[in-house]
């Protein structure tokens, strides 16, 4: 009896750490650049340091931020024939939608030859 509630307590605490942590590194951020220049950052305890470090991993390109995640994808493509011409940027829940819109936008603005350069996914996304 006393062993039974000792595995019911354990197991609680077991799935309730995963919970917490699980939400606490869900920030994320993804930054790009001229000519195909992107850094991003997932799982952080909070969004100030998830953009700081998207910008420092892209640094010196021209970088802006141009996605906050939180619980969710995001993707950039670029030409693969024209890394300085058109681009796109997406982000959604799942990683192949995100992957879609920014294709898709990539061939809006007059990519010929799309492709996704970089992806990254935080917490549950």
């Amino acid at each position: 009896m006393r062993f039974d509630w000792l595995v019911a307590a354990v197991a609680a605490f077991f799935m309730l750490s995963i919970t917490a942590s699980s939400t606490a590194h869900s920030a994320g951020a993804m930054a790009i650049g001229a000519c195909a220049a992107y850094g991003y950052a997932f799982d952080y305890t909070d969004q100030a340091r998830a953009e700081t470090a998207a910008l420092k991993k892209c640094a010196g390109r021209q970088c802006r931020l141009v996605l906050a995640l939180k619980k969710s994808c995001a993707a950039f493509a670029i030409d693969g024939r024209k890394p300085c011409g058109a681009h796109g940027y997406a982000s959604a829940k799942q990683l192949g939608a995100a992957q879609n819109s920014a294709l898709k936008q990539c061939y809006q603005y007059g990519g010929k030859d799309c492709m996704i350069r970089a992806f990254a996914c935080d917490a549950k996304g």
